[in-house]
């Protein structure tokens, strides 16, 4: 990845990472503090932890609706809590920069909390694997965010320079590998919420779904109110006359 320089001003050091204060730097940090919460639960043989997980099954079926919303910062290796949070640190700051922090914020959290919410209505009717942890389904949501929004535009990875789209196919490619290894049950969130940034960064936003949604609706009072509506023929035979104006 090409370096991110640093935004806000302050706190990114010489390593062109967002300051602490910056959204993504905040996301980051919930990645690590959600983490360790989770293995000091473990560590003491409590079962709270699990209760911060995503288990599919039971969003409504036993009403836990927090956990699309607290799985994402949640992992249980350390190399994953580590490249994770550098992940949503690096690549989110560099989001932070074009889109704002409130945008970064609703991508990177309404897209992993909605594949939560997506496989809490697929629980209602089939059983599905418990426990999973989503702190690199946020990561892969700004992945292929990020190369998406390049689109054909240059960057880097490693050193290798490559098209935006390239790279938000590499991040698609890591899901693929993690498919072929542990199955695809095992990668549901992240294929979900894949799909999900997909169609926002392609245009299908909330905001845009409103609009075309307000259109139709429009049209629909439009036509409706056409009906009644009578064309008055012309008579050859009799003059036009004011009457006919209103």
């Amino acid at each position: 990845m090409r370096p991110m320089r640093s935004f806000g001003g302050r706190g990114g050091g010489g390593w062109g990472l967002p300051g602490l204060e910056s959204m993504s730097s905040k996301l980051a940090v919930g990645l690590v503090a959600g983490s360790v919460l989770y293995l000091l639960l473990r560590y003491q043989g409590s079962t709270q932890g699990l209760l911060l997980l995503l288990s599919p099954n039971t969003v409504f079926g036993n009403l836990f609706l927090w956990q699309p919303l607290t799985y994402g910062f949640i992992e249980s290796e350390p190399i994953s809590i580590l490249f994770g949070a550098l992940l949503l640190w690096s690549i989110g700051g560099s989001l932070e920069s074009s889109w704002g922090s409130k945008r970064l914020l609703m991508v990177a959290v309404g897209c992993t909390a909605l594949a939560g919410y997506v496989l809490g209505v697929v629980g209602l009717f089939m059983p599905l694997p418990m426990g999973y942890q989503g702190g690199w389904v946020m990561g892969t949501v700004l992945w292929v965010a990020y190369g998406l929004s390049m689109g054909r535009g240059q960057t880097n990875f490693w050193g290798i320079p490559l098209s935006g789209n390239a790279f938000a196919g590499i991040g698609a490619g890591f899901v693929v590998l993690r498919i072929l290894t542990a199955g695809l049950a095992s990668q549901l969130p992240h294929v979900i919420a894949m799909v999900l940034v997909f169609a926002y960064v392609r245009g299908a936003s909330p905001k845009r779904f409103m609009l075309h949604f307000q259109h139709w609706r429009l049209q629909r009072q439009l036509r409706g109110r056409s009906k009644h509506l009578n064309v008055v023929p012309k008579d050859k035979d009799r003059p036009d006359r004011d009457q006919f104006l209103n």
